[in-house]
């Protein structure tokens, strides 16, 4: 229970990672603040999370005991980021951890040159741009608490390349180095700021498959070739779940990690060690 009686604010809740984060940030005790965009974005062809399934996160830390406080918000709008913040703040009065979990993936396998303004934008505004409105609007309820703790979701692409995937790479190679910056702006003021790198994911049931559509269409191959190059990319037998990123996350949203700070931490069965 390393977060028992501790607020937890998750964005990309509805679904995945985030719903994954958010049941177990449950489970160890928090209360917590659930954030996605609950609408279709025409723009952005594969940003998910809709209010329904945002709703079922909901419900299913509420069995865990969990108080629940649900907000739709873009994570590229700053004041649509901040409302939600202030919201969650007024109901629970202060906030102890952030796990900066929204990002869409690349639309296509493009090389660099062939992507658009529109389709780059799409993926340094949500992947990068949002984590920092999310710290721009945690940060200062933590500074005024002297602790906290910010967990950003990355990728293993933002530790290596990936062939017609630079938006992606770029985008997660920031957040890596906004880690890092935070990290040293904020320890001073007993706040904690990690990454995790995941990858390759398996998918949770309860997408239906639709993120691993997404990188199989992406890479030009099906389901089941996609399934079978990720096991050969990685050092165990099994992919990563879910689960396993949200127990890295909350693991470094809570107090047993209190001296991990800056650090850059995979969840990807071996892949960036072979």
């Amino acid at each position: 229970m390393g977060l028992r009686d501790k607020t937890v604010v998750i964005t990309g809740a509805a679904r995945g990672i985030g719903r994954a984060c958010a049941v177990r940030a449950a489970e160890e005790g928090a209360d917590v603040v659930l954030i996605d965009i609950g609408e279709d974005l025409p723009e952005i062809p594969y940003a998910l999370g809709s209010a329904d399934q945002l709703e079922q996160t909901a419900r299913r830390c509420r069995k865990n005991g969990a108080a629940v406080f649900v907000a739709t918000a873009d994570v590229r709008s700053r004041s649509a980021v901040t409302s939600a913040v202030s919201a969650a703040v007024d109901r629970f009065g202060r906030i102890d951890a952030l796990i900066n979990n929204a990002g869409v993936g690349a639309p296509s396998g493009k090389a660099t040159h062939e992507f658009t303004e529109e389709e780059w934008r799409a993926l340094l505004d949500v992947n990068l741009s949002g984590p920092w409105h999310l710290i721009t609007a945690v940060a200062p309820v933590m500074v005024a608490q002297r602790s906290g703790s910010i967990v950003n979701v990355a990728s293993t692409a933002g530790l290596v390349g990936y062939r017609h995937f630079a938006g992606y790479v770029a985008s997660k190679h920031g957040l890596v180095g906004l880690t890092k910056a935070a990290a040293l702006d904020y320890a001073p003021m007993n706040i904690r700021v990690n990454a995790l790198c995941p990858g390759p994911v398996r998918d949770d049931p309860a997408m239906d498959g639709q993120m691993t559509a997404v990188v199989a269409d992406a890479l030009g191959i099906s389901y089941q070739e996609q399934e079978a190059v990720y096991l050969e990319s990685v050092a165990t037998d099994s992919l990563v779940d879910p689960a396993d990123v949200a127990g890295a996350a909350v693991w470094l949203a809570g107090d047993d990690s209190r001296k991990v700070t800056g650090s850059v931490v995979p969840v990807d069965a071996g892949f960036t060690a072979r």
